[in-house]
């Protein structure tokens, strides 16, 4: 099986690197990797030119945001797994894409999510949260839980009868992709419990100052799909509690 990996960037020029080398150092052989820069203005494509030969696709352009580029990505992978990869993050180990593709083959999965870690932007080995995605059922969908996005890999066969990310959404585009794959679509969905990636705090919507856009924008997610939306928002929030005890408690 092929595995498309995507990764948007804009201005990330000290982290782009990180994040290539995560994937290139896969040991997994059949590895589609797509770069998504959205015509970054800092030393972001000069550092992702280092590695261009051994990029399958980069794509350098303006673009209106981090989800019309993912949105491009997707549209140009051709495996048959589509995963993400944001340019902050990196992934958890270099066997990782080789334990999910084993675990596709074995379940017949549509949509796999695992674990993940939130780690000081600057010291990646602090762990601030320790993000387990636990079991699937839409009950918990509906009330809030949605798993780690950058966890999730999905048949690129499912993405086409589902559908790309609303592009409206600046920040809570991630969200309504989940919710409907989870919620409303009917996919044999799979929970690997393995780390996959260490995800740097703040991204769009761990920064602190964007966080009253993130709630508006999940006001009017949630509201879309029929729900109340001001409990399902906070039930989301209650969900992520035990991500914080846990990192305090746990020694990584």
């Amino acid at each position: 099986m092929k595995v498309s990996i995507i990764t948007s960037c804009f201005n990330r020029e000290a982290t782009i690197g990180q994040a290539i080398e995560s994937v290139l150092t896969q040991d997994y052989p059949d590895i589609e990797y797509i770069v998504v820069d959205g015509a970054s203005k800092d030393r972001s494509p000069e550092v992702i030119n280092r590695y261009k030969d051994r990029i399958a696709t980069v794509i350098s352009e303006p673009d209106r945001g981090m989800y019309e580029g993912i949105n491009k990505g997707i549209r140009a992978a051709t495996g048959d797994i589509v995963g993400l990869l944001h340019s902050d993050d990196f992934l958890y180990s270099t066997d990782i894409i080789s334990k999910i593709v084993k675990r596709f083959e074995q379940t017949g999965a549509d949509f796999l999510y695992g674990d993940g870690l939130f780690v000081d932007f600057n010291n990646t080995d602090r762990v601030v949260r320790n993000w387990i995605g636990g079991s699937y059922s839409k009950w918990k969908v509906r009330n809030g839980w949605l798993p780690l996005h950058p966890t999730c890999y999905i048949k690129r066969s499912a993405i086409e009868q589902n559908g790309l990310y609303d592009e409206s959404y600046k920040i809570a585009a991630d969200s309504d992709f989940l919710f409907r794959y989870l919620y409303e679509a009917n996919l044999k969905v799979e929970y690997m419990k393995e780390y996959i990636v260490r995800m740097r705090m703040g991204g769009l919507s761990t920064d602190s100052k964007r966080r009253r856009q993130m709630w508006e924008e999940d006001i009017r997610m949630y509201r879309s799909h029929g729900l109340n939306p001001t409990i399902t928002k906070l039930e989301k929030m209650a969900w992520k509690v035990p991500q914080f005890v846990s990192a305090k408690l746990k020694k990584f």
